[in-house]
């Protein structure tokens, strides 16, 4: 069973997300929130494997919750649920450390199977929308700033990391790095793995933002 706490201002949401989860024979909704202030002691008193995150709500946004959530080790992935799609929020979000971004308008089996893809570790944004996203944040304030210390901490990888992460930069899967680096495919996990270990990273997703952040010297 998927243990999922779920955190929305809006009863009336929650009541249809409720619905929804009701539905799915894999899935547990353990706990509910409707400020991200409770969000702390509702993950240690129920452990769930999974936050589903609204972003605008009233005391504690979604985003610093998911932030504060995301520094303590251990904690469950977080799925942000929102109606605000700006690249500003996906960015924040998946610096922050969410696992993905989904729309409240997905419909609903999506948002189920974006619940099982993240509780089983893999990233909601397909390449293709990391690839997008990486593009369109390309002028973002501060970027000079990020890119050297973005450097350095890529500057701690080895040599086939380094190729590994480089690749995950520009949104290729594991299978297409592999192809393309002439390695197998538990070969590429291990080197993601590793690097997601050795840099501090959440996911796939976050390496993909720091290769962006050392760009161009990087890209």
């Amino acid at each position: 069973m998927i243990r999922v706490l779920l955190v929305d201002d809006d009863a009336i949401v929650r009541a249809g997300l409720r619905l929804m989860l009701g539905g799915a024979p894999d899935i547990e909704l353990v706990a509910e929130a409707a400020d991200g202030a409770e969000v702390p002691e509702l993950v240690t008193s129920y452990r769930p494997d999974l936050v589903l995150m609204d972003i605008r709500m009233p005391g504690v946004d979604g985003l610093t919750a998911t932030e504060a959530l995301r520094a303590v080790p251990g904690a469950p992935e977080v799925l942000v649920l929102t109606t605000f799609h700006t690249d500003a929020h996906v960015l924040r979000a998946l610096r922050t450390g969410a696992a993905g971004f989904v729309l409240k308008d997905t419909p609903p089996h999506e948002i189920v199977t974006a619940i099982r893809a993240v509780a089983a570790g893999d990233p909601v944004l397909s390449p293709a929308v990391t690839r997008r996203l990486i593009d369109r944040v390309a002028a973002g304030a501060g970027q000079d700033t990020r890119a050297a210390a973005a450097r350095e901490r890529l500057a701690l990888l080895a040599g086939r990391e380094r190729e590994v992460a480089l690749a995950v930069g520009r949104g290729l899967s594991n299978a297409e790095i592999g192809r393309e680096l002439h390695l197998a495919l538990p070969t590429v996990k291990t080197h993601v793995s590793r690097i997601l270990t050795r840099l501090h990273l959440n996911n796939r997703v976050q390496i993909a933002l720091l290769v962006h952040d050392a760009s161009p010297a990087e890209g």
